[in-house]
């Protein structure tokens, strides 16, 4: 089985994995606890956090609050800071931002803003800044696409934020950059969002990157953890887990980087251009490519790529539940319906190899030529 489906989610690196299994087995100690091997697992805890949040910024300026998820650290961003006026986003946010944005106006807690989408899908900034004004509370916008690998500049756009509004929190969704992109939070980014089963974690563990000087409110609430910013007994195995993915990821971030972007082209070249159009940036992440076979329906292909031993997606995974079959993200860039309902996504990893994007190509083609000819 071929998977090219890593931006929903990834297999668990078994180096990790191994390295992390002590902490079920043998020190599966609650790190509340007042005994020492509880208490243990708080200096564990503390390494991890130390380690992850290095990764991607200066940690005398930042601090990171486990989760379980991006969501949930999406969702405790936005719920936290965007209390008052109005609060801006992108038409191309990740649904845990996106359907969050639009519980605000529900609750009646802050007006809901959304700047629009360039072609290439990066968000149109100047557009996004004329809607930020002195009652702008918050303002998020994903580093990385999901659906198209589309890269914002958020360190950019987080400084011309605060020079028009200074008092404005931003924040940026991260989970598909952090680990896979070469890049450092600058001081005026003030949110990030991370999730370690992107990068080889497991599923259940997330974390919140901060700066130090906000006061955050918790989300969850109940017995205090994580400094009584996110209460919930800590998951020491997967928080450790998700510290020696990171380890591992980091490590060979660079080469990753532009191997997988030799391995994206080749396979943009070798697919027939006769049924399949690009939509992702050359610019964009080199862990996604995704193309539009134009005129068929793209799960169709999802089904017939799987019947032959091929795993893809047709977008975000979280929005498989919604109601519309066609993707926001690609018709907030200028596609037609036509277009978007023949969308999949093809993304990688570190472990894809070139023989797999060789032979993905191969049945990409024959799916698609056969769909197309039976649709004739």
């Amino acid at each position: 089985m071929i998977y090219l489906d890593n931006a929903a989610t990834t297999k668990p690196l078994a180096e990790a994995f191994e390295r992390a299994r002590i902490y079920a087995e043998e020190k599966f100690y609650n790190p509340s606890a007042l005994y020492s091997e509880g208490y243990a697992m708080q200096g564990e805890l503390k390494t991890a956090r130390s380690a992850l949040l290095s990764k991607v910024t200066d940690e005398s300026a930042f601090e990171l609050i486990f989760t379980s998820c991006g969501t949930e650290s999406d969702n405790q961003a936005i719920f936290a800071f965007a209390r008052r006026g109005n609060a801006v986003t992108t038409t191309g946010e990740h649904s845990a931002v996106f359907a969050a944005f639009a519980e605000l106006k529900n609750r009646g807690i802050a007006e809901p803003r959304y700047a629009p989408l360039q072609k290439d899908g990066r968000v149109d900034v100047d557009k996004l800044l004329s809607l930020v004004d002195e009652k702008t509370s918050f303002v998020s916008v994903m580093h990385v696409n999901n659906e198209i690998g589309s890269i914002n500049d958020i360190n950019t756009i987080a400084k011309l934020l605060k020079q028009k509004n200074p008092r404005t929190i931003f924040h940026s969704d991260g989970v598909q950059a952090y680990g896979k992109i070469p890049f450092k939070l600058c001081k005026e980014v003030d949110l990030y969002s991370v999730s370690a089963h992107k990068i080889g974690g497991l599923k259940g563990v997330g974390a919140l990157i901060k700066r130090k000087s906000l006061v955050l409110s918790p989300y969850i609430i109940g017995g205090g953890q994580e400094s009584g910013r996110r209460s919930g007994t800590e998951n020491t195995f997967g928080i450790k887990q998700f510290e020696y993915a990171a380890e591992s990821k980091f490590k060979d971030l660079k080469t990753d980087f532009e191997r997988l972007k030799v391995y994206r082209e080749k396979l943009w070249e070798r697919l027939d251009k006769e049924v399949y159009a690009r939509i992702s940036p050359v610019e964009g992440t080199p862990y996604i490519l995704t193309v539009s076979a134009i005129g068929l329906r793209g799960e169709i292909l999802l089904h017939m790529a799987n019947d032959k031993g091929l795993i893809v997606g047709t977008g975000s995974a979280c929005s498989s539940n919604a109601k519309t079959r066609y993707s926001k993200v690609v018709l907030a860039c200028g596609y037609d319906e036509k277009t978007a309902d023949g969308v999949l996504r093809l993304s990688f990893s570190a472990q894809t190899t070139e023989e797999e994007i060789d032979q993905a190509a191969e049945i990409l083609n024959e799916i698609g030529r056969d769909l197309k000819r039976r649709m004739q």
